[in-house]
């Protein structure tokens, strides 16, 4: 990729459906995302508090701009039910048809 990607997909994965429901419609209703996509239960075998966990989590990936990813990102934190550091990961979306990549940038147009 020779220029920065117009679009980002953002992920992270919570506890409950709810949860997960609560930060897609936050983001999404205060224009940090496009659009988000809530799926689930997937089944998660991790590391955590020095101990081996598995369980069922809710995968949240919303759809930004590069102008508000990190904004977005640290929103994600602050709604965020896991205290102890979730998992919140970005991906550029490397190719886009141009009038997708030019809603999201719309949508995630801030009027500050």
């Amino acid at each position: 990729m020779t220029e920065e990607a117009r679009v980002w997909s953002v992920t992270t994965t919570t506890p409950t459906e709810t949860d997960a429901q609560v930060i897609a419609r936050t983001a999404v209703a205060e224009r940090l995302a496009a659009g988000a996509e809530v799926t689930g239960p997937t089944w998660s075998v991790f590391w955590h508090l020095d101990q081996l966990g598995e369980g069922p989590e809710w995968r949240v990936t919303l759809k930004t701009s590069a102008a508000l990813r990190d904004k977005l990102a640290a929103r994600m934190l602050e709604l965020h039910p896991w205290a102890s550091g979730p998992e919140i990961t970005a991906t550029p979306v490397e190719w886009a048809i141009d009038s997708y990549a030019m809603w999201v940038e719309k949508i995630t147009t801030t009027t500050e």
